[in-house]
């Protein structure tokens, strides 16, 4: 007995997408759309086209119906949405929009962080309408003053300077210090990975030694229960959040303004 496609029904939800545009976009019939709901698989061309069109990775609409060792079904597996290369290689509307549909929380832990308000100028502001529909943000930053920021930029070959995007990347955030439900901290932990957790979407930046996080791959991580990946990342959020100090920019020094 063939399954419902319960991811493809969630996609079509978040994106606001109903089956007719759907099957336009692919070329086929409304009624071919109602059989992928259903749990039918499309034909190549087709599963490419729908992901395509729905921004999503196709392993992630139709998993590889062949268990591989160590992923059986509903295993740590089934919550790889995908991957990339290095953070790059993520598009900037993946960054938007997930950050858009977030109904819940968004938890950002990194050393700098810098590209996510240069690639964004307005993220502070879009940051701020989350919250204010209800959803909790916690920002999470490098101690610029701290030991491990340090370390890092040694290992990176980039010395102080670490130190000093942190302070520049922060500067963006100001605002967001008197806005209910956001709070940015400061960690002194050594980072093995950045994280970006929308709700049940997390973006698991890897960190190499020697090389900054933006050359570094990237996994997409979508939430399925309690005992996979998603949640041993999402612990670990939690121990350096515990840890972390308050962000007080005005005993610290920090500039008023963003960074040109």
């Amino acid at each position: 007995m063939v399954s419902v496609n319960e991811r493809l029904h969630s996609v079509l939800a978040r994106r606001g997408v109903g089956p007719e545009a759907l099957a336009e976009a692919c070329a086929v019939d409304p009624k071919t759309v109602g059989r992928w709901l259903g749990g039918r698989v499309p034909h190549p061309r087709h599963r490419f086209r729908a992901a395509h069109f729905l921004r999503v990775e196709e392993a992630f609409l139709w998993p590889d119906p062949l268990p591989r060792a160590g992923l059986g079904p509903g295993g740590a597996g089934a919550e790889l949405v995908g991957t990339y290369r290095n953070r790059a290689s993520v598009p900037r509307e993946t960054w938007l929009t997930l950050l858009q549909e977030a109904r819940q929380r968004i938890d950002v832990l990194v050393f700098s962080g810098t590209f996510f308000a240069q690639s964004n100028p307005h993220v502070a502001e879009m940051l701020a309408e989350r919250a204010a529909d209800g959803v909790r943000v916690r920002l999470c930053f490098g101690d610029p003053s701290g030991r491990t920021a340090s370390v890092r930029g040694r290992e990176e070959g980039i010395g102080d300077t670490l130190a000093a995007k942190i302070r520049a990347s922060l500067t963006y955030y100001r605002s967001l210090l008197t806005e209910e439900g956001c709070e940015v901290r400061l960690h002194d932990t050594t980072l093995y990975n950045s994280l970006f957790r929308y709700d049940d979407d997390l973006l698991v930046n890897s960190h190499i030694y020697g090389r900054p996080a933006s050359a570094n791959p990237l996994l997409h991580l979508k939430r399925v229960d309690t005992s996979g990946w998603f949640d041993n990342y999402a612990q670990g959020f939690e121990a350096v959040w515990a840890r972390a100090r308050p962000w007080t920019p005005d005993q610290e020094g920090i500039a008023a303004h963003g960074q040109d």
